[in-house]
């Protein structure tokens, strides 16, 4: 199957970068665009027909799921998976009548996204496969109960690994991606103690994430420090 093209809309640029950069790291699928509004959207999506659209729901100047609306009533079949700060249950309501793929919390976890990636890669590889349908067939495409049987086991951090704060230390790296930073430093920087930062750290070298060296400070004494490998 082809690469699957990704329009991120996303009003805070930060975030957006967030998720570009989340993305990329998924094989078989490529950010085609990014909008910082849903005016921007609406030409983008017409532009580049995307196959799929990460959507926030709130912006300045409208709502994420009036856009969805407007879309559909133009025949864009772009399919959606919200991220999003939203979380009355109306809101969830509304976003599954309007046929999104995956409604995701903000902060945004790489582990989860990579999940959600998954399951729609494999959705869609089983829908070009298909020639005809039978029962069997349509169980495994449509949700039952809230779980489709096409998701892939749900990526589990570690014991010992918050994914709020794994959060905090992905962002602090993509922030500062030149910066070379011990487990102190970084503590400090995301209110935890250097134990725990530390951990944290680690973690990411062993994801292939950030790379580790050995440093000597002022006074000799050997210390770790960690900086970020973003593409």
């Amino acid at each position: 199957m082809k690469t699957i093209n990704v329009v991120i809309i996303e009003d805070d640029p930060r975030i957006a970068e967030i998720q570009h950069r989340f993305v990329e790291r998924i094989e078989n699928f490529q950010v085609v665009g990014i909008a910082h509004s849903t005016r921007d959207a609406q030409d983008l999506t017409e532009l580049l027909q995307p196959d799929l659209l990460l959507l926030d729901i709130h912006f300045p100047e409208g709502n994420g799921l009036d856009f969805l609306r407007q879309i559909r009533a133009e025949h864009n079949k772009a399919d959606v998976i919200l991220i999003t700060a939203a979380k009355e249950v109306s809101t969830l309501t509304e976003a599954m009548h309007c046929g999104v793929f995956d409604y995701i919390l903000k902060p945004l976890i790489f582990e989860r996204l990579q999940q959600t990636l998954l399951t729609y890669y494999n959705h869609r590889l089983k829908l070009e496969e298909l020639q005809t349908l039978n029962q069997q067939d349509v169980d495994h495409l449509i949700p039952k109960g809230g779980q489709a049987s096409l998701e892939p086991a749900p990526t589990r951090l570690p014991k010992g690994i918050d994914g709020l704060t794994l959060s905090k230390v992905r962002e602090h790296f993509l922030q500062n991606p030149s910066e070379h930073i011990n487990a102190e430093e970084m503590g400090d920087a995301i209110g935890t103690s250097r134990t725990t930062a530390r951990r944290y750290l680690e973690y990411l070298v062993t994801e292939g994430e950030i790379s580790a060296d050995v440093s000597y400070g002022g006074v000799g004494r050997p210390e770790r420090r960690y900086q970020a490998k973003y593409k």
